[in-house]
């Protein structure tokens, strides 16, 4: 029985890897990827249908469904409030069922003098897709990006997890 659980664990981390590549006094690289049990296009729409599988935990307002992304170069990916709006990330690339390319700082790193690339592709991987999710963030932040770096790859998995999950389930959250 150890056995299996020590096998399947292996299993998991390599299926699975998330890891701050690169970590300076001025930017960080987060990359991760796994593999969806869908194929690309299915993938893609669940990737632009974002306020469906992101954690509202990850939000200003609390409920991931006031998440959009506009699938179009300039395109937002914006969050509605009730008083307002923010705007996460603008579209700066966009492949239909290839690629997905933000640019801007989520969370915490838009208060600060930072600019940030994340893309977001998929690639067909026997029946199933291979996501690779990449975030490269530079510029200033008081106190350097070396404590900042391990909190966004975590934020960053969870919601790769969560798409992950909402295409091959339905539903976004662990059973």
């Amino acid at each position: 029985m150890l056995r299996i659980v020590l096998v399947s664990g292996i299993a998991v981390l390599a299926a699975a890897r998330a890891w701050a590549v690169d970590v300076t006094p001025s930017g960080f690289l987060v990359r991760y990827e796994l593999p969806i049990g869908a194929p690309p296009p299915k993938v893609f729409d669940a990737l632009l249908n974002v306020g469906s599988w992101w954690s509202e935990k990850h939000t200003y307002s609390g409920d991931s469904r006031n998440l959009s992304i506009e699938a179009r170069a300039g395109g937002c990916f914006c969050e509605k409030l009730s008083a307002g709006a923010v705007e996460h990330m603008r579209v700066v690339y966009l492949k239909a069922n290839e690629a997905l390319r933000l640019s801007g700082a989520l969370g915490p790193l838009q208060a600060a003098g930072v600019a940030g690339a994340m893309t977001w592709r998929l690639s067909g991987a026997g029946s199933g897709t291979k996501l690779e999710l990449n975030y490269s963030v530079g510029g200033y932040m008081p106190g350097g990006f070396e404590a900042m770096a391990p909190a966004v790859e975590s934020v960053l998995k969870e919601q790769a997890d969560r798409l992950k999950r909402y295409v091959e389930t339905g539903a976004p959250g662990p059973r």
